[in-house]
């Protein structure tokens, strides 16, 4: 059987690191990358173990790469501390350590939820993402937001879900996708220029695509909302891009410096 390191970068995630925690308990080796957490994060942590490194926060990707490159086994599986792996995915790891795979790495679905319900439509299910791989073959994409793991190599694709508990309430999410979208405007700054009708064009598709065109209707009330909340992120991503690409250059490196 290949052993595996589980790599989880953290910052004041006491709230969900327990229960992440708990759910790849069975793994070899746990990587925790902390960014200066002021909360019990790094205590609980602890509790599962003493391959803990604290440092400043680098930004996402930088980050990852980071607790990657702690890993001492080649089979990485990379979670966040909002995420648990449900029994029956670990089970079918274990069954894929345990054989002579070819693979350089798996996609992995998640089952997202907001505020409180597993989105299954919207565009969020089943969301596939790398995170079973092989350290040797695999490396961070250089992004702010929304990085990947770029994996050298045959992929796969894993049967069973990760539980991702990324919004639990209203204001979570708009706290997290007020910095999400800073991030974004930053890393798309030097594409076209904004124009006022990009507020209203790009809004109302948004709203368009998440409810019609990938069916958020389904998912009841919580689809309608989470189109919305879609919607508006989008328009406030634009403004900041908009201001963005009116601001001087030592204004954009202070936003940067903050928002890191």
């Amino acid at each position: 059987m290949h052993s595996l390191s589980i790599a989880i970068i953290t910052f004041d995630e006491e709230k969900n690191i327990r229960a992440c925690l708990k759910s790849v308990s069975w793994a070899d080796e746990i990587i925790i990358v902390d960014g200066e957490s002021k909360d019990r994060t790094i205590e609980i942590c602890r509790e599962f173990t003493d391959r803990i490194f604290v440092r400043k926060w680098p930004g996402f990707a930088a980050q990852k790469q980071f607790a990657l490159e702690q890993c001492t086994h080649n089979w990485v599986l990379s979670l966040d501390a909002d995420e648990r792996i449900r029994p029956e995915l670990a089970r079918e790891i274990q069954d894929v350590l345990n054989n002579d795979t070819k693979k350089a790495g798996y996609l992995i679905a998640r089952r997202s939820y907001f505020l409180g319900q597993w989105i299954r439509h919207c565009g969020w299910y089943p969301g596939y993402q790398v995170r079973l791989f092989r350290k040797s073959l695999t490396c961070v994409s250089n992004s702010r937001v929304h990085e990947g793991f770029v994996v050298t190599g045959e992929i796969g694709r894993l049967a069973h879900d990760i539980d991702h508990f990324s919004h639990p309430s209203l204001h979570s999410s708009l706290e997290k996708l007020n910095r999400y979208s800073t991030l974004e405007a930053i890393d798309r700054l030097e594409r076209k220029k904004v124009h006022w009708y990009d507020f209203v064009l790009h809004t109302f598709s948004a709203f368009l695509v998440k409810y019609i065109g990938q069916k958020g209707f389904l998912d009841g009330m919580h689809g309608f909302l989470l189109s919305w909340i879609s919607a508006f992120l989008k328009m406030v991503l634009y403004m900041k891009i908009w201001l963005l690409q009116r601001s001087n250059s030592a204004d954009v490196d202070k936003i940067k410096e903050e928002v890191l």
